[in-house]
């Protein structure tokens, strides 16, 4: 296997150190509009690791992605920028006759007149419009492959398969006790998705009703996450699991919730109030004449480099999938989890736990793409492959997964 990875920050640079440690691909090349991150995450692997080289992309350039992909002989593409550079980069995929695979889906548009209520255009849609080129291209767009969505699917999945008969309700559950040294506000993922996610109307989806919206933030539920991170107050948010659970499992209900606290929200929403969560360019005069700026692209660099705050970082991370239903005709509850703990993480890899738990999930999709493992054609989410060999691979990576009984 032959890799382009497209994206040297945070999540990209923690995929190199996690992949560097295993055998299953020939070489990786890393790719990034800035070179010298590229480089910088090349060279933190030492000299002895050969199978990784550096170059200059533009991921809004579809037809020099294309090239690059040809050009380097790449297999597959993996998409670790965020969602605005989702299009081009599958569609340079495609062009290329590569495989595909991301951890964030094309973006959404709120419904222009009943946002809170109805779906407008919804997170996946411009992708899965184009399901049928990728079948008869034979080629296979994974979708949704980090950890939230991702390894919440595979949960998703591994429920329905092992654990129940009926499900009632998929709640993706996501908390944390993390603390930054030294800032009132520091996002610990990156704030231009965070902001995304958290300001568009979240979907849920109802059986008897489908996918429909409802208002950001409702729906307040205090949840107990285990290995000491306690008691966390979630909140519906926009994301990918609630879009593509059911299309491979069966259930009544799939809700996505985050543990977000008071505090964020309140930030959250005064950037909206201001206007400065918007993406739309605004004419700004400086001391150089007029330029255009996007208010959100303001905010991110007005804030920390997620990726550069693990030393001063302390607690856990957890994301899981919560899981009610019926087996053996008696009631469950089940919550699958996977926590990291910010310390260790530094420790053993030198990235922070959030960016680190995300990257981990791309890589062992790689690893069972690569071994014939997880095979298809088309655009699939994880919920579409076998769950139980990728939960193995997640423990022989030295990263177990948990179980509760609720």
């Amino acid at each position: 296997m032959r890799v382009l990875l497209v994206g040297a920050g945070g999540v990209g640079t923690a995929i190199t150190k996690i992949a560097s440690r295993r055998p299953f691909f020939e070489h990786m090349v890393v790719a990034d509009y800035d070179l010298s991150r590229a480089e910088a995450a090349v060279a933190a692997l030492g000299e002895a690791e050969t199978r990784f080289s550096a170059a200059r992309i533009d991921a809004s350039d579809q037809a020099a992605v294309t090239a690059l992909l040809a050009e380097q002989r790449c297999d597959v593409l993996v998409n670790a920028t965020d969602p605005r550079f989702v299009m081009p980069l599958f569609q340079a995929a495609l062009a290329a006759g590569a495989n595909y695979l991301d951890m964030a889906m094309s973006l959404s548009h709120p419904h222009p007149e009943q946002p809170h209520e109805l779906c407008g255009v919804k997170l996946g849609d411009a992708q899965f419009e184009q399901a049928g080129a990728w079948e008869k291209a034979e080629r296979l767009a994974l979708v949704g492959m980090g950890v939230e969505p991702g390894l919440s699917d595979v949960f998703a999945r591994y429920a329905a398969d092992e654990l129940f008969d009926d499900i009632e309700e998929i709640g993706i559950r996501d908390g944390a006790n993390l603390t930054v040294e030294g800032y009132d506000f520091a996002p610990s993922f990156s704030i231009w998705t965070t902001i995304e996610e958290c300001l568009n109307p979240p979907v849920v989806y109802e059986a008897d009703r489908g996918w429909f919206t409802t208002a950001p933030f409702s729906e307040p539920e205090v949840f107990d996450f285990p290995e000491g991170i306690g008691p966390v107050e979630c909140v519906n948010v926009e994301h990918e699991e609630v879009l593509l659970v059911p299309r491979w499992v069966d259930a009544k209900r799939v809700t996505f919730k985050y543990g977000l606290g008071d505090d964020f929200i309140a930030k959250l929403k005064t950037l909206h109030a201001l206007g400065l969560d918007r993406t739309e360019p605004l004419t700004v005069n400086s001391d150089r004449g007029p330029v255009k700026v996007s208010p959100r692209d303001v905010v991110a660099a007005a804030l920390p480099d997620p990726a550069g705050l693990g030393d001063r970082m302390h607690g856990k991370t957890c994301a899981g999938t919560w899981v009610k239903g019926v087996k053996d005709g008696k009631p469950r509850e089940v919550y699958l989890y996977h926590v990291v703990d910010n310390q260790w993480s530094m420790r053993e890899y030198g990235s922070q736990a959030v960016v680190w738990q995300t990257a981990i999930n791309p890589v062992i999709a790689l690893e069972l793409i690569a071994a014939g493992v997880w095979t298809g054609a088309g655009i699939l989410g994880p919920e579409a492959f076998a769950p139980k060999p990728f939960l193995d691979l997640l423990v022989e990576y030295g990263s177990p997964w948990g179980r509760r009984e609720q």
